[in-house]
């Protein structure tokens, strides 16, 4: 052997040879040696030993087969191994042995192993255990008792003395409960009943209270127990060891606190709803009491001004939120959105004028001033019992919105540095949520402002249909939307009906949806066709998205373009993108129209369609944008089917279905923008319609102008003969001279009287600078003069040229010694150019 490994042999090692057994094996575990040590601890005399296997000798305690297997594994290690190991006397009781198993370095002899095993009690480990319990005694930083089957104390170390504020002398005989009122004793008792009834041990068992070594401080405590017993298994008792873990159990309430703040704080965009969360959120596991102030210049001015402030800016702010524990908040001198003045002393002023957090007890605090309009000066504070406060003011991207108040009252403990921290952090989450919720207020009031002053606030007067409409705007989290819907008089008593969505939200949306609906009016005083109005409509986005700087660099939208006629109860209609209408017949059955697609507005390049359809009087026409049927649940079909029900009484009044059919939204309120128009139609009596073929002569202009005169006879309105006898002759002589046949005159008495003279020509008229020598080219300057509107319209037969004139009023004539007279002068003089 080595110098290394016979000194391990010596009395003062390891393995002490007057108390070791030395065995010598071969590499087959078969003993070729035996001690008197090993018989003395085994109880084998050579003769029995030498020539057995090691696994009868050392034969372990529950072992199988497999030990022969493991000594030989042990035995054929050129390192060696050492090991504990539990085996049988040849009496059959256990011995607790510590192995060696050493290899010879003799070459001769390779073969050779030496076995050193000894008893654990005999080896120096065996006074371990004194020596832990001296140094569990008065030196660990562990809190370990020993209470009897009675759970009356029997022994604890010095840090559970010093922990618990308790000397010996008072604990020992004594049950915790009687020590230490602080403490819930009964529920920790009930824990060691448990492990003494069970003997299943109790791991981390925590609880809080307020030791008599700190009473004005609640701690935290984790704590173990298990069960002793004696050698025979009778049971002594429990011992239970403690650990303060007050900070660490403060950082993870703080941590957990901070989740909950941080769900709770911020869920909307309200000023008033994310103040009240705050102070919500902070009672009861904060403080007992918390008010949220907020400047009054920051609910009243657009912009709040940077800090710190001036006493004089803080004189008067508003409570914006308010919780205590306490039912009803009986604490609040200053009820919720009421002025809460502050004089220039009060810690909330001195915290904004600072610019810096307070934390205060009420020893603190002066008694010198207790003005009653200071509801945080000390003798306010004692009087409601409260012994501690905080100041936090509120601050966001270097804007003071306001400041925050903490207050505790008995028993609960004093404010901590780390509650401040606590609390800071609380406040600048809401603060931020504060400031995002006060810049989004302000856009989204410009972006209603600006939607509702593009919207029309009256349907105009026309006899093509009764309407009704409502807009209801989204929840304020989507935004301002780009809705829009229109009602839009045409010339023959007709009638455009329209209905668009913008795509997306906020301002932008809602000045595209402006520039599309005074695109929209524009062309439809040109009298063009549906499809060539979404035509329009789709160029004019494209430009629109080239010149805009967007976000994603395009603009898109829906549109439904419908134009009735009360004449022929006809409606013609063309889409972009948008839902189909809903038509009711006068007998209620509901359908949707089958429309033709066409691709939402700002695509380009693809061309639209219209469709003309046959509406009964009294029939019931739905227009409405998605928001409409998209509820929270996005069901198409199930929007459909409750506009279909809520539309099952067409002749209902119209103003009675619309609450109708806004009363059935899924939730009370949709996920987007809602624009809902019903138009009734209705038919245009035969009695108010005359319609004349004119011949291709000359003379007929006479005759058409005394047919005319002799129509207002019969509506009983001669005071606008005059006015109208000129204007037929003009179109009509028109016609005649520079258009093709046939020729047709109608007069319409609808909210006005309107003339209309067709014929097959495409050419237009318009006015001329006539020259002072000229003979003509003054007639369309007389029709301007004396029709309230008038203008052209295409047909698929040619054109109608039309003048408007109003009801119950008589123009002055023109000097003139005599109507024929004029009359005469101007036939012939027509005005058209061109072909």
């Amino acid at each position: 052997m080595s110098a290394s490994q016979s000194s391990r042999f010596s009395g003062d090692g390891v393995f002490d040879l007057t108390r070791t057994a030395v065995v010598m094996a071969d590499r087959a575990g078969v003993a070729q040696g035996w001690t008197r040590g090993a018989e003395r601890l085994l109880g084998y005399p050579v003769s029995e030993a030498v020539g057995r296997p090691l696994a009868d000798l050392f034969a372990g305690v529950g072992a199988g087969s497999e030990q022969d297997g493991r000594w030989q594994t042990r035995l054929a290690s050129a390192d060696g191994w050492s090991g504990l190991e539990a085996v049988r006397h040849k009496d059959g009781h256990r011995l607790d042995l510590e192995f060696r198993v050493l290899p010879l370095l003799d070459a001769r002899k390779d073969s050779v192993r030496l076995v050193l095993a000894a008893e654990m009690a005999q080896t120096p480990w065996s006074g371990a255990s004194r020596s832990f319990l001296e140094g569990i005694l008065g030196m660990s930083p562990i809190g370990v008792a020993m209470v009897n089957a009675d759970l009356q104390f029997v022994w604890l170390n010095d840090a559970l003395e010093e922990m618990g504020g308790t000397t010996r002398a008072q604990r020992l005989g004594k049950r915790l409960a009687d020590i230490q009122p602080g403490l819930d004793g009964e529920a920790i008792e009930a824990e060691m009943r448990r492990v003494l009834g069970t003997g299943i041990p109790s791991v981390g068992y925590e609880y809080l209270g307020r030791p008599q070594s700190d009473p004005q401080r609640e701690h935290a405590y984790s704590t173990s127990f298990f069960r002793l017993e004696d050698e025979a298994g009778q049971v002594l008792g429990v011992c239970y060891m403690v650990l303060d873990v007050t900070e660490s159990y403060r950082a993870r309430q703080r941590m957990a606190l901070l989740n909950k703040a941080g769900e709770r704080i911020g869920s909307s965009l309200d000023v008033w709803r994310t103040a009240q969360e705050l102070a919500d959120a902070a009672v009861p596991d904060l403080a007992d009491f918390v008010t949220v102030d907020l400047l009054d210049a920051l609910l009243t001015r657009e912009d709040a001004a940077p800090g710190p402030l001036d006493a004089a800016d803080l004189l008067t702010m508003r409570r914006a939120g308010a919780q205590s524990v306490r039912e009803g908040c009986p604490e609040a001198v200053v009820a919720l959105g009421e002025a809460a003045a502050y004089p220039p002393s009060a810690p909330v002023v001195r915290s904004l004028t600072e610019g810096d957090s307070t934390l205060l007890q009420t020893l603190d605090l002066a008694d010198g001033d207790r003005s009653a309009d200071d509801p945080f000066r000390a003798a306010h504070l004692r009087g409601l019992g409260f012994h501690s406060l905080m100041v936090v003011p509120l601050r966001a991207r270097g804007v003071f919105l306001g400041a925050a108040a903490f207050a505790r009252r008995q028993p609960v403990g004093p404010f901590q540095p780390d509650d401040l921290v606590l609390a800071e952090e609380f406040v600048a989450r809401a603060a931020i949520s504060i400031d995002n919720a006060r810049r989004y207020t302000r856009e989204h009031t410009a972006a209603l402002t600006l939607q509702h002053s593009l919207l029309p606030h009256d349907l105009p007067e026309q006899c093509a249909v009764e309407a009704a409409y409502r807009y209801l705007p989204a929840d304020s989290l989507s935004g301002v939307g780009g809705d829009w819907f229109d009602v839009i008089p045409l010339s023959g008593a007709r009638v455009a009906l329209v209905v668009g969505d913008v795509v997306g939200h906020g301002v932008h949306a809602a000045a595209t949806m402006g520039r599309l609906r005074a695109a929209v009016q524009a062309l439809a005083d040109l009298d063009l066709s549906p499809e060539e109005v979404l035509a329009h409509l789709d160029d004019m986005l494209n430009r629109v998205a080239h010149d805009t700087n967007t976000d994603d660099g395009s603009i898109g939208a829906t549109c439904l373009y419908a134009v009735y006629d009360p004449v022929s109860c006809s409606c013609a209609l063309a889409r972009a993108g948008h839902p189909a209408p809903l038509l009711v017949s006068p007998e209620g059955t509901g359908r949707l129209l089958e429309l033709p697609t066409g691709p939402p507005l700002g695509l380009g390049g693809m061309p639209f369609e219209s469709v003309e359809l046959p509406l009964p009087e009294g029939s019931l026409l739905a227009l409405y944008t998605n928001g409409l049927l998209l509820g929270k649940a996005l069901d198409l079909d199930g929007g459909i089917s409750r506009l279909r029900d809520a539309l099952a009484d067409p002749q209902a009044p119209l103003e009675d279905l619309c609450e109708t059919v806004l009363g059935g939204l899924p939730g009370g309120r949709p996920v987007d923008d809602v624009a809902l128009l019903l138009a009734r139609t209705r038919a245009l009596p035969r009695t108010r319609l005359a319609t004349w073929e004119i011949p291709a002569d000359p003379s007929a202009v006479g005759e058409a102008r005394r047919t005319a005169a002799g129509q207002l006879r019969e509506w009983g309105l001669e005071e606008l003969a005059f006015s109208t006898e000129l204007i037929v002759s003009e179109l009509v002589t028109n016609a005649l001279r520079h258009a093709s046949a046939p020729i047709g005159l109608r007069m319409i008495r609808a909210r006005e009287l309107i003339c209309e003279v067709s014929d097959a020509s495409s050419t237009t008229p318009h006015l001329r600078h006539a020259r002072t020598t000229d003979e003509g080219g003054r007639g369309l300057f007389l029709i301007a003069r004396y029709a309230q509107r008038w203008g052209t319209r295409y047909t698929a037969e040619g054109k109608i040229i039309w003048a408007e004139l109003p009801l119950g009023t008589t123009p002055d004539p023109e000097p003139a010694d005599d109507l024929d007279t004029l009359l005469e002068h101007l036939e012939g003089q027509g005005d058209f150019t061109g072909a």
